[in-house]
């Protein structure tokens, strides 16, 4: 069978061939460029570096596509507050998506953010979980179908990545058995909550916004979660505008004490990033462990 490069799919889709191409920041993992097809249609493009390409799984792409397609219709629903990019292409090692030029905020752009990200909040999703396993960076993330928010959290983000973090080293039996005793206070520590679509990964480095200053939404790492997880994740490397969080609570106004659960979610990302990069993301964990356990 072919491999689905994106040269192929490119030549195969009727857009024309690559008439310029250049450079755009991205993440750790992959090489994201801004391509021009010679039908003069811009895409930004984002492919695998070649030290990624042997670990990387088939369905990687996949999953980006199939969260990015889930947040599309959702903020559809939620009256088109946030952009997100549409899915031209994707392949076993690369996904094209439509190029939104970067601007800069305007005084309505934060609001606009709140608004569809409460709004999004704001609908119930079928279960805990997702349509399928998906990645967070390039960590495997579990997302079987569960009733019982608590399991789900337990289970499939904090002892998954835990676990994963033993087997390589960067975590010892002890310190699980201390995540145990936090664990068992979850149903005290946090607040009953329904699922809802969250974009998984929700960091400043996860948001731009356009020419007219309308926010953008990228590089999903999608589940059907706790709304207070998504907003958690905000305020791990910098934090959002002071006004985004007021607005947020006009719209989807949250149980007392939110802020103060921000540590308990963000273990999560935590122990991803010990997994990821090791280093003093250890460190960071089992403060938050030892606040609990």
């Amino acid at each position: 069978m072919e491999q689905q490069t994106f040269e192929n799919w490119l030549a195969k889709s009727g857009l024309g061939g690559i008439a310029s191409r250049a450079s755009l920041s991205g993440g750790d993992i992959c090489k994201t460029e801004k391509i021009t097809t010679g039908g003069g249609r811009a895409l930004c493009v984002k492919q695998l570096g070649l030290e990624n390409k042997a670990r990387a799984p088939k369905d990687f792409f996949k999953a980006e596509a199939v969260g990015l397609r889930a947040l599309v219709k959702a903020q559809a629903e939620a009256g088109n507050q946030i952009r997100v990019p549409e899915v031209v292409g994707q392949g076993d090692s690369f996904i094209a998506m439509a190029y939104i030029a970067p601007g800069q905020p305007e005084d309505t752009s934060w609001l606009s953010l709140a608004e569809g990200l409460a709004l999004m909040h704001g609908k119930r999703a079928p279960h805990f979980g997702f349509e399928m396993d998906n990645y967070c960076g390039h960590t495997p993330q579990s997302n079987h179908p569960c009733d019982d928010g608590y399991a789900f959290f337990a289970e499939q983000r904090l002892l998954f990545q835990a676990r994963l973090a033993h087997n390589s080293r960067r975590f010892g039996s002890n310190d699980i058995q201390r995540l145990e005793t936090l664990i068992k206070q979850l149903p005290e520590l946090v607040p009953e909550q329904m699922p809802c679509l969250v974009h998984g990964d929700l960091w400043s480095g996860n948001v731009f916004f356009d020419g007219q200053g309308r926010p953008v939404i990228i590089d999903p790492a999608c589940y059907y979660g706790w709304a207070e997880a998504d907003l958690a994740m905000t305020a791990l490397f910098g934090g959002f505008s002071e006004a985004f969080y007021r607005h947020y609570q006009v719209v989807n106004p949250l149980q007392p004490g939110w802020r103060e659960r921000f540590p308990i979610y963000n273990l999560y990302h935590l122990l991803n990033h010990l997994n990821l990069f090791g280093g003093h993301y250890y460190q960071q964990a089992m403060a938050v462990i030892k606040r609990y356990g």
